[in-house]
């Protein structure tokens, strides 16, 4: 197994793409630390496989993001990777976006990153080095009508991880971004409406390769945690069914 006898802390693990992320750690060998605000998503998960410990934490806290680490370290012994998963989205155009919204926003896809990324840090360090996975977007770089806010948030994270991967190379610990495209999740679906989620043309239209789904970014986070990736870091790692491309 590519990840046996280490441990990854994964947020946003209730559902969507961190909830496969978990289920792909743990089928890799992984011991897993799932966070989330979903207690009872977490309840399930946990119940899935004894390598799953879980602590609910609100990534815009810093005092839970703190915890969170703490208790990854307590329970399995040292912390090998962080995959800030967890994020928000709310489509409004710039008019129409709200202070509260944009707190949220920011809160969540900017502010969680930056204190994952500050909390592992020192334990990534302990561990002799480690990996960081930042959950991006193709709006890290594109930009989209009515998402100005997700997107300059997800454009941030871009930049945190570039930073993360620059400054600390020196104690072994590699960051990289992972950017999706439209991947079928509920917060995905969501944003579109259900003609389009229902329609493979239009999909392919927008993507050429359709609508991802979870496990395929999953899969991609797994490389990017493993030794397979060694000599990435600082990376954007477009996994956009072709979406960038057009």
């Amino acid at each position: 197994m590519r990840l046996e006898g280490k441990t990854a802390i994964v947020t946003g693990a209730a559902s969507g793409q961190g909830l496969a992320t978990v289920r792909a750690l743990v089928r890799h060998g992984a011991n897993v630390m799932a966070a989330d605000i979903d207690d009872a998503g977490l309840e399930d998960l946990a119940r899935e496989n004894d390598r799953i410990a879980i602590q609910r934490c609100d990534v815009s806290k810093p005092a839970d993001v703190e915890r969170l680490v703490d208790a990854a370290e307590q329970q399995f012994g040292a912390v090998h990777a962080m995959l800030n998963c967890a994020g928000f989205l709310r489509a409004a155009s710039v008019l129409e976006t709200t202070e509260d919204m944009l707190d949220r926003i920011v809160d969540i896809n900017l502010k969680g990153v930056f204190y994952g990324c500050k909390y592992v840090i020192p334990a990534l360090q302990r561990a002799g080095g480690g990996s960081i996975v930042n959950w991006g977007s193709v709006n890290s770089m594109v930009a989209e009508p009515d998402i100005a806010a997700y997107s300059a948030s997800k454009g941030a994270v871009l930049m945190i991880t570039k930073s993360v991967a620059v400054e600390y190379a020196k104690d072994n610990i590699r960051a990289n971004c992972l950017c999706p495209g439209g991947v079928r999740t509920p917060m995905v679906e969501a944003f579109f409406d259900d003609n389009f989620l229902n329609d493979e043309q239009a999909q392919r239209a927008y993507q050429p390769l359709g609508l991802i789904v979870p496990e395929e970014v999953a899969d991609v986070a797994v490389f990017l945690v493993s030794d397979d990736s060694r000599k990435m870091t600082g990376s954007a790692v477009v996994v956009d069914a072709g979406y960038t491309a057009i």
